[in-house]
């Protein structure tokens, strides 16, 4: 899919491909309300709204709203954006869908509050030593904007401890489980902290693949 991305905007890559074929197994209509946290560029609110769905996407960075705004424009799909830190433009609604593609790479020093942030493009992906800065926050956050019935979809990476956001859907009380799987060599942002990988156990000697994974939450009705 061929899209707007500004500097600075998450590009559309592996990970994005393999949401949006998740994003394609749900059953969406015109009733279906859709919450894409993070939106970037907007390819998996596009992949939603294509299917008629009601879309609402969210991003911290202006500049991505714009982008989300224009490639939703090209396509004729309609989108309401919203800009804010991941739920909170849209605190105290309910949804059938959440997606959500967010940072998730493992970084040296700790972003969280007092510490020094990533800047630039790199917040697009750096997610704290542990690569769950933002997971633990959707984790903790989604479910509660679920309606009855309702599914949380997010991708992720192996080096982010994926059986720490399945313990923490279910603590959450969704049925959780991973959906999709897919290998792929490291790329130029993992690769150049790929020994700080090994020092920490993250991969072995000389690996330089993860593992994308989606996890499948979803609140019983």
């Amino acid at each position: 899919m061929l899209l707007i991305r500004p500097p600075g905007v998450y590009p559309p890559q592996g990970d994005t491909d393999l949401l949006v074929a998740c994003v394609r197994r749900e059953e969406l209509d015109g009733s279906s309300r859709v919450l894409d946290l993070g939106t970037g560029t907007g390819a998996v609110a596009l992949a939603a709204a294509a299917a008629g769905a009601r879309v609402t996407a969210v991003d911290l960075s202006a500049r991505a709203v714009v982008a989300a705004w224009l490639n939703s424009r090209l396509r004729l799909h309609r989108i309401r954006l919203r800009r804010g830190d991941l739920a909170r433009p849209v605190a105290g609604r309910r949804f059938d869908l959440i997606t959500a593609n967010p940072p998730y790479v493992p970084t040296a020093e700790d972003p969280r509050p007092g510490a020094t942030p990533g800047r630039g493009a790199a917040l697009a992906w750096d997610a704290g030593p542990d690569g769950r800065l933002l997971l633990d926050r959707i984790c903790r956050e989604a479910p509660r904007l679920l309606a009855a019935g309702g599914v949380l979809l997010f991708v992720q990476s192996s080096l982010s401890d994926v059986h720490a956001s399945l313990a923490a859907l279910r603590a959450a009380g969704l049925r959780a489980a991973v959906v999709a799987r897919r290998r792929q060599a490291f790329g130029p942002v993992m690769t150049a902290r790929a020994a700080l990988f090994e020092r920490r156990g993250l991969i072995g000697p000389g690996e330089r693949e993860e593992e994308l994974t989606v996890v499948r939450g979803v609140r019983d009705e």
